[in-house]
């Protein structure tokens, strides 16, 4: 799923907080364009939408938390891009392309340490 920039912002001050959460107040603050805190409550709302946080209320504000860790947000994201693809094949081939030699030798660590079928 793509973010916006905001909306990416807001993400990674979650996941720079693990298990803690935040308040909308406290991550308005935070962001480096400091933006009003009606704006990033209306954010964290699309998120929440989104399945990306839950929140719980603490007095009358509400903590927000991220649902999944970054790497698995960034794994759904890869999944999706692939799962659009008419040659699953033929992206992967242009994906690994387009990465680096160290990252083309953590995939082959990772794919030999795999169980088979792993992944399906």
């Amino acid at each position: 799923m793509r973010l916006g920039d905001l909306e990416r912002a807001v993400m990674n001050e979650l996941w720079a907080r693990p298990g803690a959460g935040v308040l909308a107040k406290d991550l308005a603050e935070s962001l480096p364009s400091h933006p009003a805190v009606t704006t990033v409550l209306t954010i964290l709302d699309r998120l929440v939408r989104k399945g990306l946080v839950t929140r719980e209320r603490e007095g009358r504000a509400h903590r927000y938390h991220a649902l999944h860790s970054k790497e698995a947000h960034v794994a759904e994201t890869m999944n999706e891009a692939l799962a659009a693809a008419d040659d699953r094949e033929s992206a992967l081939s242009h994906f690994l392309g387009t990465v680096s030699p160290d990252d083309v030798a953590a995939l082959r660590r990772i794919l030999a340490a795999a169980p088979d079928g792993e992944g399906s």
